[in-house]
């Protein structure tokens, strides 16, 4: 029977929420399985997991094989740092005290620079909400002077509209009293 450590799906439609589980590899997906390791939420920045180490390396070095996927998040968890560093101390090139100083250094390591990720997004979220709505006020501000400036335009234009109405009474009035001052 090959073992095999699996995403199993759970959520609703378009909302992925996976279980890390061991099991048989000729059980169905969702189907039955042997041991619940941990969770994996994809849609979280950065994506959440959660996971026993010690069941997962447990059933690393009984021999189940990962997924890709999980493979992949066996090693963000630093699992297979783990398994590596074991193996270390089984062949004795170092005791399981300092694998576990190792592996204790690289884990504080590893999680500041999830939170530097993190923090990086939470900051690049905030600037693009900054830019979404200054963008938007100025928006609203260029409508609002575009108004007053045609409202001042048609004033004008009707100002202008009176003046050339009576201007031709106006202009004649100027031009007879232009004449009589030069005559």
């Amino acid at each position: 029977m090959a073992v095999k450590i699996r995403l199993q799906r759970h959520g609703s439609k378009k909302r992925p929420f996976y279980f890390i589980v061991v099991a048989n590899s000729t059980a169905p997906r969702d189907g039955k399985f042997i041991e619940k390791l941990g969770t994996y939420n994809p849609l979280s920045v950065p994506a959440t997991v959660r996971i026993n180490r010690e069941r997962s390396l447990h059933w690393l070095q009984k021999g189940a094989e990962p997924t890709n996927t999980c493979r992949r998040i066996l090693s963000f968890k630093g699992v297979l740092y783990l398994k590596h560093l074991m193996r270390g101390v089984t062949l004795s090139l170092f005791d399981e005290k300092a694998a576990w100083e190792k592996f204790e250094s690289w884990n504080s390591e590893h999680e500041d620079v999830v939170a530097k990720r993190e923090e990086t997004h939470r900051k690049h979220k905030q600037e693009k909400r900054h830019a979404t709505t200054t963008e938007s006020v100025r928006k609203v501000e260029e409508k609002s002077a575009a108004r007053t400036k045609a409202s001042e335009d048609a004033a004008a234009a009707a100002e202008a509209e009176t003046a050339t109405t009576e201007a031709p009474e106006g202009a004649e009035t100027t031009e007879s009293a232009t004449e009589q001052q030069e005559g």
